[in-house]
């Protein structure tokens, strides 16, 4: 169910996360978020590859886990395959032993004048298999750590890719928190699925192959025995197929919930501490980490009683399988020292197929993983570019013709029939109640959302036909919250602007008045700020913000309550920088504070259904109407 239209508007405010986000698409730079730093054509290019093969490869099998996981690995095969060899390669002496040790009881036991030959060669054969196995198991995990750490970076990337594509719409609705666990833990269960399947999976049904096939070439009524287990590996993965997946599907749910409620207790502890409410806290993620305890606990349990009855179904086959060989051993039909070895394979193939079967919780974790991964790479809420026509100047002509916009999940519209034009150059300030739909409007014009009814034009050009990235890169957004991230100043101030020259930086540091504080800090602009600018002032930190517009060079410039949060102190800096800011620039103001939108050309009262009052400030004023009410408040 998606959000009403406050809580749309609110919740981009109110969410550093999708605030960030918004930023950063409003900016034209959800497809460079690199801090600054140029990756170089070819990895660039290399990447987008790689996205692409990703979303091919879930959108191909979106309803098979296992054929997902297969083809993400596409273009490694023979890497794996490599692997899968040195392994082979590697593991004979475990193998060729049970050969190597029946060989030597037989020779020993019926001694001739070859038996300490057949001894010594027995010994040489089984010391240079052995020895071989340090280099081939170098290239062994060569092969297969390259191969899955590759994949595990490309599934990342391409995550994070298309989270940058993604709307503001969808980053409303889902949790950061799972988010993040998406990204790291659940990539992280199919670099383990695919340890699974790639190597440990292959290698088990490499030994039980070549036992049956070693054993049917010295005996058929063995192999036939052997035979008998299969039936039984069968019934016990069927039996408890489903209600692992059903666990491990709850585990998941729970353990993301838990990531959204680790990183809101965390956002909270200033909160949390200043109100006193720290026991609270701890109680309300204790009960979420004992939710999570149950259903770890349910999920260890049941996959202990599945291992604990495939591995007691699998020794009492093998007790029953030395009984045999040594009755066909007394009646003469194998050797003494076959028995060794069949009980030596037989053993092999019980281990491995007991470990297949313990596996099975493993994989479907890992499957469950592929599909959550599958939830973000094919989701559909993107904006889609391709084909539209490229933006390479904006004057700045802004023009609402005939507006409706309408939540597609509300039962009335934000505001119908909207009509307004702002001219290049010019200000205009949105003010009014909060959820009249101030920043649905600002979201129009960004290209955030699209016109339910009506044209949105820029410069005279309906936005429906652009190319909204490269439109964006002409507009630049100080929002309410500051968005800094860990780097210098300098870094904060450049983000998203190549080539700055130094003097153009030191300019633009003096338009936002931080030159005082850029003086006080003992590394100047290359000052290292912690995490969300926390060693920095309310008003330090939106002056940096500001300082960030200004490199950009916008022509048209969103201000989204820009000082509703400070000190008039801070105000006061903060105007003064907004003021340089928007000479020459069209820019929209969402403001409440009078000193704010003063000097706006035209304000804009927005009312249940639109704009209800239009004019400049004396205008309004002299009207005496909504405006007027408003102001005399703030007197």
């Amino acid at each position: 169910m998606r959000k009403t239209n406050r809580q749309q508007d609110e919740q981009i405010k109110n969410n550093p996360h999708v605030e960030q986000k918004a930023v950063q698409q409003a900016e034209g730079l959800e497809k460079q978020d690199t801090r600054g730093k140029d990756t170089g054509k070819e990895t660039l290019q290399q990447e987008q590859e790689d996205y692409k093969r990703m979303l091919e490869s879930f959108s191909r099998h979106k309803n098979h886990s296992l054929k997902t996981l297969l083809a993400i690995y596409r273009g490694q095969y023979f890497k794996i395959f490599l692997s899968v060899l040195f392994f082979a390669i590697k593991h004979m002496p475990v193998l060729i032993l049970p050969i190597v040790t029946a060989n030597i009881i037989n020779a020993a036991t019926s001694p001739d004048e070859q038996t300490m030959h057949i001894i010594f060669a027995n010994v040489v054969v089984m010391s240079l298999l052995v020895l071989q196995n340090v280099l081939t198991n170098y290239w062994h995990t060569y092969f297969y750590a390259r191969v899955t750490r590759d994949v595990e970076c490309q599934l990342r990337s391409s995550m994070v890719r298309k989270l940058q594509q993604l709307s503001i719409t969808y980053h409303n609705e889902i949790q950061s928190g799972r988010l993040q666990s998406k990204v790291m833990r659940d990539v992280e269960q199919i670099q383990n699925l695919s340890s699974q399947v790639f190597i440990t999976i292959l290698s088990m049904v490499f030994n039980i192959v070549v036992a049956f096939c070693v054993v049917f070439g010295s005996s058929i009524t063995v192999f036939l025995f052997f035979l008998g287990l299969i039936p039984v590996s069968v019934f016990i993965r069927i039996a408890f197929r489903d209600k692992i997946n059903r666990r491990n599907h709850g585990f998941r749910k729970e353990m993301e919930e838990t990531s959204v409620k680790v990183m809101e207790m965390v956002e909270l502890i200033p909160v949390t501490r200043a109100h006193a409410l720290e026991e609270t806290e701890t109680r309300k993620l204790h009960s979420q980490l004992k939710n999570v305890e149950q259903e770890g606990f349910r999920l260890d349990m049941l996959q202990s009683f599945f291992g604990s009855i495939s591995w007691a179904s699998f020794q009492v086959f093998q007790v029953l399988c030395l009984g045999f060989t040594g009755y066909l051993a007394v009646k003469g039909e194998i050797q003494p020292g076959d028995v060794v070895m069949y009980q030596t394979y037989f053993g092999t193939i019980v281990n491995q197929v007991s470990g297949l079967i313990t596996l099975i919780p493993i994989i479907s974790k890992g499957l469950e993983s592929v599909n959550s991964v599958g939830d973000i790479l094919l989701c559909n809420d993107v904006e889609d570019n391709s084909g539209s026509r490229k933006i390479k100047n904006v004057k700045g002509d802004i023009l609402f013709s005939d507006v409706t916009f309408q939540f597609h999940d509300a039962e009335t519209p934000v505001f119908e029939h909207l009509n307004f034009e702002v001219k290049a150059g010019e200000t205009i300030a949105f003010v009014g109640a909060s959820g009249a739909g101030k920043t649905t409007i600002l979201n129009l014009v960004i290209g955030f959302f699209s016109a339910t009814k009506g044209k949105v034009f820029i410069d005279r050009k309906d936005m429906k036909d652009f190319n909204l990235q490269s439109y964006r890169q002409h507009i630049a957004v100080v929002p309410q919250t500051p968005i800094l991230f860990t780097g210098t100043i300098r870094e904060n101030i450049t983000y998203g602007a190549d080539d700055v020259s130094e003097a153009f930086l030191q300019e633009v540091v003096k338009a936002a008045n931080l030159e005082e504080l850029v003086k006080e800090l003992p590394r100047g602009l290359d000052t290292e700020i912690t995490e969300h600018g926390s060693n920095l002032s309310g008003g330090q930190r939106q002056r940096v913000s500001i300082a960030r517009a200004f490199v950009r060079n916008p022509k048209i410039l969103i201000l989204d309550e820009a000082t509703s949060a400070l000190d008039t102190i801070s105000e006061k800096k903060i105007q003064d920088s907004i003021d340089k800011l928007v000479k020459n620039r069209t820019t929209l103001i969402v403001a409440h504070r009078l000193s704010t939108i003063r000097n706006a050309d035209k304000i804009a009262v927005v009312g249940e259904g639109g704009i209800v009052e239009y004019g400049t400030y004396e205008e309004l004023m002299e009207k005496q109407g909504i405006f007027y009410e408003m102001c005399s408040l703030q007197v």
